[in-house]
């Protein structure tokens, strides 16, 4: 192979061009030879015949004819404008239909001339159509092609001007025959050998021209294992790394402000669940090194009440602490609930939004740096340079994903030795993407509610059932409780056909005259919003209609009924943090989901599952395989630092746990990165991390 082959820009390819390049580049990321190697076919299409007319049904993917094209007709006018060719293969007539690149298909392809065509057949006005077929003169068609071949995913806009599977096909067949010798070796021979790991060169090659089905399974594998070891290998080794640079405040007494409130201010007895992970956060604090670890639990049970007695530990040391959160309505919840679980206690819990104003903020900052505020609970305001500590020794980060990397690093910044931190999210983490994302952290969770709770019961209801709804309301509130109505959108679309907030806000102002409302939704000013949330929350009114502006951060225990209008627009994760509005007090709880009746098939599983189950990490797994991980909320911004080319963590969980698994094992046996065996595979991990900011020492 010519040294550096693989870098080459791909504008070296004939019938690329400075045009296409950007494309490929804007479009799929494809700018070297490398690049377009590694863009494997989302399948492979079955060339191996010939088919005729009268063998076509509308359920073939794709066919491959033989015949001319006999005659080529204009229809429709302006965008509707499309060119018809009419090809026969001696048997029948098979429409070709050009929406796009009409003069090119004009100049290109003449009338009685033999061509191979390909493409799939679909059914319209009694005659087959082939829409954009790909097209190639007889005397140009390689019958060795004929066989497996590959079919490439092409986003539509890469499509409309002109770039299909076939140019792709063509392009990836030119590289490799330019690369004769075997593509470099990413991982160390005996991890070959004891995995039973085809050579990277014989996977990427099979990944494009496989000799059978079997062949491809291997070649995936391989490929799937390399990918999810590098990432693995890369957060263990950056872990490993933090540990040894980072030591951590000692934090080894556990004093009277930790036991005052222990014996005299703690709300109900602790769960088993919640002891286990104070814990399993103390002795991270009196470790030596600095704690990064993930407090998973469903919403309800009683992250909040962990965070703050782990607070108090850092006090009983003589350090700060602060909790961030994402949103001013979820940080004035957590104020208003430290004040009332601490009562009386003589600690001096203070609240920086960005409504805190003028002397008001400055005696904050000022109490800070003397040290006599203990605890800062805040919004992003609290990440603002002007904002110093006196000594702060452990950090909370609330609902973790709704902050980038970039904001949560600036709390480092806030002490010389770094914080203790401890990131919360009421959002369950599907196993295999914690290993992943937060792969770095280490996991606890509280898998038990506070006793005395009821399971929510969630109703499915259609929208032609609003009498049996209002009926259930009605016997709710008769009871002395409150409902939250929820809709996902604010104004009308003409886009979405939705009820929304404010025509469903007069329609049950007409069903129930007799009782007070509220309505919240995003675009409100924050002080009318707050106004009314307030009302709701001291029992000033009955319903509280809103947008998911309520998806976080309103506790209010007398609240047993969660309507959610249009059900069908929410994911799974989402539908589930609504829930966990209501089902706060002793009493029973329910979840109504109403929808439409025409259900795609996906839409009509997640409900099923909302029905079936309270288990939020049931709910998290079940909407990974529905969704994928890439659509998960926080994926993005949380540190996978190269590209997923073909592994899928919502399907090949049992590989990542093995490359964990193995990249466990090679660290263990190569310590300072040195062994001769494993230079070609630490090289490909610099090679992939070249433009990955070391975000490591921050959740």
């Amino acid at each position: 192979m010519e040294k550096d082959a693989l870098k080459y820009p791909i504008t070296y390819l004939s019938n690329v061009g400075a045009t296409r390049a950007k494309l490929l580049k804007d479009g799929m990321g494809i700018s070297t030879y490398g690049d377009l190697l590694l863009q494997f076919p989302t399948k492979h299409i079955d060339r191996s015949r010939f088919y005729y007319t009268h063998e076509l049904t509308s359920e073939m993917p794709y066919v491959q004819m033989r015949g001319q094209i006999l005659s080529f007709e204009e229809q429709g006018f302006g965008r509707k404008r499309r060119i018809v060719g009419h090809f026969s293969d001696g048997q029948g007539i098979v429409d070709l239909v050009w929406f796009n690149g009409l003069q090119y298909v004009e100049k290109s392809y003449k009338l009685l001339t033999d061509y191979v065509i390909f493409g799939k057949p679909t059914l319209y006005r009694d005659r087959f159509n082939i829409t954009h077929p790909e097209i190639e003169s007889i005397e140009r068609f390689n019958r060795s092609s004929m066989g497996l071949r590959p079919y490439y995913s092409i986003p539509e806009k890469l499509q409309k001007r002109g770039i299909n599977t076939r140019m792709m096909e063509q392009w990836v067949a030119t590289v490799f025959r330019i690369i004769h010798e075997p593509l470099p070796e990413t991982l160390p021979e005996y991890l070959l050998r004891e995995l039973q790991l085809m050579s990277r060169d014989e996977a990427i090659r099979t990944m494009h021209y496989p000799q059978s089905a079997e062949h491809l399974s291997r070649a995936s594998f391989r490929l799937k294992f390399e990918e999810l070891f590098f990432i693995q290998l890369n957060i263990l080794r950056y872990s490993r790394e933090r540990s040894r640079r980072y030591a951590g405040y000692v934090f080894t007494r556990v004093g009277d402000v930790f036991n005052d409130f222990y014996y005299h201010h703690l709300p109900f007895p602790l769960t088993e669940a919640q002891k286990r992970v104070i814990r399993e956060i103390h002795t991270d604090m009196k470790s030596g090194r600095q704690m990064n670890r993930l407090l998973q639990g469903d919403v309800g049970s009683g992250k909040t009440l962990v965070a703050l007695m782990t607070m108090l530990i850092a006090l009983d040391n003589g350090y700060q602490t602060c909790i961030m959160a994402p949103t001013e309505i979820l940080a004035e919840q957590h104020l208003e609930t430290f004040r009332q679980f601490l009562g009386d206690m003589p600690i001096r819990v203070e609240l920086l939004t960005g409504m805190v104003k003028g002397k008001r903020r400055q005696a904050i900052f000022d109490g800070l740096l003397s040290g006599e505020v203990h605890i800062l609970i805040g919004t992003h305001a609290v990440i603002e340079d002007n904002v110093q500590f006196r000594c702060l020794g452990m950090v909370v980060i609330d609902e973790q994903h709704r902050f980038g990397v970039a904001q949560r690093a600036k709390l480092w910044s806030k002490s010389q030795t770094p914080p203790h931190v401890l990131v919360m999210t009421a959002t369950p983490i599907p196993r295999t993407l914690a290993m992943t994302v937060y792969g770095d952290l280490d996991v606890s969770i509280i898998d038990e509610l506070p006793p005395g709770r009821k399971p929510i019961q969630t109703i499915h209801h259609y929208e032609n059932r609003l009498e049996d709804l209002y009926r259930g309301l009605r016997q709710q509130i008769d009871l002395g409780r409150q409902a939250y109505i929820v809709y996902p959108l604010i104004k009308e679309s003409e886009k979405i056909d939705l009820k929304n907030l404010e025509e469903g806000y007069q329609q049950f102002c007409r069903a129930f005259p007799d009782l007070r409302i509220s309505k919240v939704h995003g675009k409100m000013k924050s002080v009318e919003k707050d106004a009314e949330m307030e009302r709701f929350v001291r029992g000033e009114t009955q319903i509280l209609m809103a947008t998911t502006v309520i998806e976080v951060g309103v506790n209010v225990p007398n609240a047993s009924v969660m309507v959610i209008e249009n059900a069908e627009r929410f994911g799974l994760a989402q539908l589930h943090q609504l829930r966990g509005r209501v089902g706060r007090g002793a009493e029973q709880s329910y979840c109504i989901l109403v929808t439409g009746f025409k259900l795609a098939s996906d839409t009509r599983r997640r409900i099923q599952i909302m029905c079936e189950t309270n288990d939020g990490f049931e709910i998290a797994e079940e909407d990974m395989r529905l969704r994928g991980p890439g659509d998960l909320e926080g994926t993005q911004q949380s540190g996978i630092p190269f590209d997923l080319h073909i592994a899928n963590l919502a399907r090949d969980g049992q590989v990542v746990q093995l490359a964990r698994d193995v990249a466990k094992r090679v660290l263990e046996s190569d310590p300072q990165y040195d062994r001769p065996d494993h230079a070609m595979m630490w090289q490909a991990l610099r090679d992939l991390n070249k433009n990955y900011i070391d975000w490591s020492a921050i959740s």
